[in-house]
């Protein structure tokens, strides 16, 4: 079988895609191959400054791109909904929508303005809250995905729902592991939502293995000199970034994508190689964990859908 790669994205033309955390690393790469299929790209980002370096960019890059940057700032529910609303009052439709951003902290816990511990709060409530506020731009186009991004970390995490801010003993690798658990765990629930409600549109979860990523590198710039000469060696093992970005593309463009299917690298331990379906572990997919995190996640937002 022929390995998928971004050169196999079908004709986006007519389509418009958002996706979140898009000025860097793997948003870039995947708001360049969506432009560069055809589609019109909303680059949603907490930094308008950089948003507009990297629309430059994807323009030098991809000339006649039809693509623009929006602030969006996860960390603030205010934000989410301003940027909802443009969104709203500007578009007929979204078709795809990437919840590519992402935090990783190490160090002390730090809180988002609506005081949530970081990871949870941008990597997922401020994604469950933008989708909800999206869903009926979103169902008003023909065969719309959501795009809800994993990472290899989730693999070792459980979500402690009587602790969900990590405010007892704090660590900040196991914080940011059960937000991407989160993130896996809303990506089926919204699957199973969506397919019960009879909605017109899918959800996918997808995760980029281990990338050379901005992020990746922030993580061991925070942890010293030693963790950063270290980090100078793994790199070089890791996939380049626009190989990580495949599965999410793929997931957000390749025909016969299914709603409740996750993609990863099929490689050794899912670090990296061809896109392929993979499966979370047993939690991710539990229908009870699931529920949970959804009540959860409505009542800290204080945002109801599906």
């Amino acid at each position: 079988m022929t390995e998928w790669t971004e050169r196999d994205i079908p004709d986006q033309s007519g389509r418009l895609a958002v996706v979140t955390g898009a000025n860097s690393g793997l948003g870039l790469v995947t708001a360049t191959e969506l432009a560069r299929g055809g589609a019109e790209v909303v680059m949603a980002v907490r930094n308008t400054v950089a948003g507009e370096q990297a629309v430059a960019e994807i323009r030098r890059t991809v000339p006649g791109a039809q693509v623009e940057a929006r602030q969006l700032d996860l960390a603030s529910l205010q934000s989410v909904r301003a940027f909802a609303k443009g969104m709203n009052d500007d578009f007929p439709a979204v078709d795809v929508l990437v919840n590519n951003a992402g935090v990783v902290h190490l160090g002390p816990p730090r809180t988002t303005g609506d005081g949530f511990e970081a990871h949870l709060g941008v990597n997922m409530l401020g994604h469950f809250a933008l989708t909800g506020l999206l869903l009926g731009t979103l169902s008003r186009a023909a065969g719309a995905r959501v795009v809800s991004i994993s990472s290899t970390a989730h693999r070792g995490a459980r979500l402690d729902f009587d602790d969900l801010m990590s405010r007892n003993n704090f660590k900040p690798r196991r914080a940011y592991a059960r937000s991407k658990l989160a993130c896996t765990v809303y990506g089926f629930e919204l699957h199973r939502r969506l397919e019960k409600a009879g909605a017109p549109v899918i959800s996918v979860v997808a995760h980029p293995g281990i990338c050379r990523t901005n992020l990746s590198r922030r993580a061991f710039e925070e942890r010293g000199a030693i963790p950063r000469a270290i980090d100078r060696w793994t790199q070089r093992a890791f996939a380049p970034v626009h190989e990580g970005a495949r599965p999410q593309l793929h997931a957000a463009t390749a025909p016969g994508v299914r709603g409740g299917q996750f993609y990863g690298p099929s490689g050794f331990q899912e670090f990296r190689g061809p896109v392929a379906p993979t499966e979370p572990n047993p939690e991710a997919s539990d229908p009870a964990y699931g529920k949970t995190l959804w009540a959860a996640a409505e009542g800290l937002t204080g945002i109801s859908y599906l």
